[in-house]
């Protein structure tokens, strides 16, 4: 017991002196100012266009210019992506699919310009099961719900991206969606760090 003790002791007083010893210089430089240089920020890399666009783009390629709004409902589309833990890949289809969709715009009932009752980025429909109104016209939910649907396509991740949006979406125009993968793989590339 006398043993253990003495130990213990030795052990305070160990801590004790090597607190001091390091607490004394530094508290001796207290007053003295110290300099601090800026350091910038660095953007991790953008991701691999590969990754992006790993089967090639098909066919001819459309682009449009983005407004605020559109930009806006990309970075939705991106960090809905995230939070879903998907990748890039799923984001470049996403995108890629409300381009083809809604020009990236955040569409509520169009009257008789409407398809049935689709409305939102990706044109869901209501009575589809896809939500409410108010749902599939929220960016996050709306990409949630396109996410979903994406994640039980049975090898989604090595298809062509237009055949991966097809079977989530069921357009009557299944090929239109290809023409956007460039863009959407740009998009990906600037805004996935961001």
């Amino acid at each position: 017991m006398n043993s253990i003790f003495r130990k213990s002791m030795l052990g305070v007083a160990g801590l004790a002196f090597a607190g001091g010893v390091f607490a004394g210089p530094v508290a001796a430089h207290a007053d003295t100012p110290v300099k601090t240089t800026p350091v910038a920020a660095v953007q991790a890399d953008k991701p691999d266009t590969g990754k992006l666009i790993p089967h090639g783009v098909q066919g001819a390629q459309s682009r449009i210019d983005l407004n605020d709004e559109q930009v806006a409902n990309t970075k939705a589309i991106i960090a809905a992506t995230k939070k879903a833990g998907m990748d890039e890949r799923a984001a470049v289809v996403s995108i890629a699919t409300a381009l083809q969709e809604s020009k990236l715009e955040n569409l509520g009932h169009l009257g008789d310009r409407n398809d049935h009752d689709s409305q939102g980025l990706f044109q869901q429909r209501p009575s589809s099961g896809w939500g409410t109104v108010e749902q599939i016209t929220d960016p996050e939910y709306s990409t949630t719900a396109f996410l979903k649907g994406l994640k039980q396509v049975d090898g989604w991740k090595d298809m062509p991206l237009t055949k991966a949006a097809q079977t989530v979406q069921v357009s009557a125009y299944p090929d239109h969606y290809a023409q956007w993968e460039q863009q959407a793989a740009d998009l990906v590339a600037k805004y996935w760090n961001s």
